[in-house]
């Protein structure tokens, strides 16, 4: 198990302490729940995926452990929004036992809570956020992992979100990236090529079939799946046998690769018109409408870019390519934000930022278009920091209930 990190907060949080100590249980991947008081973030251990019987049986003492540190009686358990997690199932039995709320936190609302809290930010000014990881379960039931959010409190708004590719296969998908560039082919009216290109794979012949079939293909607008449909492109992974292989690939060849010039024509920002009405469990109280951001929503789209991939002659110039033109892109749409919110905070979030190139590009970029980057400093962009982000939101909901 890593260590469990503590995080101190110079001064307490001022205001705040009425509505403390909160205990938060994480999340489903490298899970280690948080324990959030006046002046301090008491991490457990990391108890590593929620996908095998130890882990498990190991969330209940952990959560334990932390409650017997509590300088008071726990206010409330927060937790992820997914219902099936076992995390999920813990919260709930343990706020019941101790007869506190169970407070639901969306997966990316809390990503970017959790570097907004390490920087020892406990207003509800509002920032925006990128959240950029594998997959969160989204308040409309979808798979999200590529979100650009408003966020204040309590309260986020999802302003953006990549153009979703398709999952064929379900969570293979998430395992095979061979399906995602499958997806990609489809989507672009180029799935007659699937079968010859990725013809090492028995499934290949038929996936048209299944991707014809929306139904057998949930939508996802993850950024780590485009990293994947990249990879598997360049062919550099089709199935995965480790965590993030195909991600670690791309980043690995880009690195050692000169990218050629950025083109614009590689991405492309669509605004469509929406109404920003209560967020769901996140986020409860409503703001003044006046506070609220305007009614839009900003679809960032880099098919074209993946699509240039699956031409491209040279593998490492492609990687490079990828990794360049996702930066001005991602760029591109916080800029747009800033404009229409006036917010200038940007706050980068999510397991895709372990990438070393995305992450540097992006706080060289960002600050030229005028913004504050907040990132994380000692705990993870992903989800072993993810429960100090659910404790940060269970925070700001107990606030507004007990003004």
């Amino acid at each position: 198990m890593a260590t469990a990190p503590k995080i101190r907060f110079t001064g307490g949080l001022a205001g705040a302490g009425h509505a403390l100590p909160i205990l938060a249980l994480g999340a489903w991947f490298k899970h280690a729940a948080c324990l959030l008081e006046h002046d301090r973030a008491q991490f457990g251990p990391n108890l590593g995926d929620l996908d095998n019987a130890d882990a498990c049986r190991s969330v209940e003492p952990a959560a334990a452990a932390l409650l017997a540190q509590a300088d008071g009686r726990v206010r409330a358990v927060a937790h992820d929004l997914h219902p099936d997690f076992h995390s999920t199932r813990v919260a709930a039995a343990l706020a019941a036992r101790l007869g506190v709320p169970a407070i639901g936190v969306q997966h990316h609302h809390a990503h970017v809570a959790a570097v907004i809290a390490e920087h020892g930010r406990f207003d509800a000014r509002p920032v925006l956020g990128l959240a950029l990881d594998g997959v969160g379960l989204g308040t409309d039931g979808e798979a999200w992992g590529g979100e650009l959010l408003w966020v204040a409190g309590a309260r986020f708004v999802r302003l953006g979100h990549l153009r979703p590719l398709r999952l064929p296969g379900g969570d293979r998908a998430a395992r095979e990236p061979w399906r995602m560039a499958a997806a990609l082919l489809h989507a672009c009216g180029r799935g007659d090529e699937v079968a010859h290109r990725f013809s090492r794979q028995p499934a290949a012949a038929l996936l048209g079939q299944v991707l014809s079939r929306p139904a057998l293909c949930p939508a996802t607008s993850s950024l780590g799946r485009h990293f994947d449909a990249a990879a598997a492109l360049l062919g550099l992974c089709e199935v995965m046998q480790t965590e993030a292989e195909a991600a670690v690939a791309l980043e690995r060849l880009a690195a050692g690769s000169t990218a050629p010039p950025v083109s614009p024509a590689d991405w492309q920002i669509t605004q469509a018109t929406a109404t920003h009405g209560p967020s769901g469990p996140s986020s409860e109280a409503s703001p003044p409408v006046g506070e609220l951001p305007p009614d839009l929503t900003l679809q960032l789209d880099l098919h074209p870019l993946l699509l240039c991939l699956a031409d491209a002659p040279d593998a490492g110039r492609g990687a490079a390519r990828f990794h360049a033109t996702l930066a001005a892109a991602l760029t591109d749409w916080v800029a747009t934000a800033r404009r229409l919110t006036g917010c200038d905070t940007v706050v980068l979030s999510g397991g895709c930022l372990h990438n070393r190139l995305l992450s540097a590009a992006l706080h060289a970029s960002l600050p030229a278009v005028g913004c504050e980057v907040l990132g994380a400093q000692r705990l993870s962009p992903g989800d072993a920091g993810l429960a100090l982000g659910q404790a940060w939101v269970a925070l700001h909901q107990l606030a507004a209930k007990e003004t």
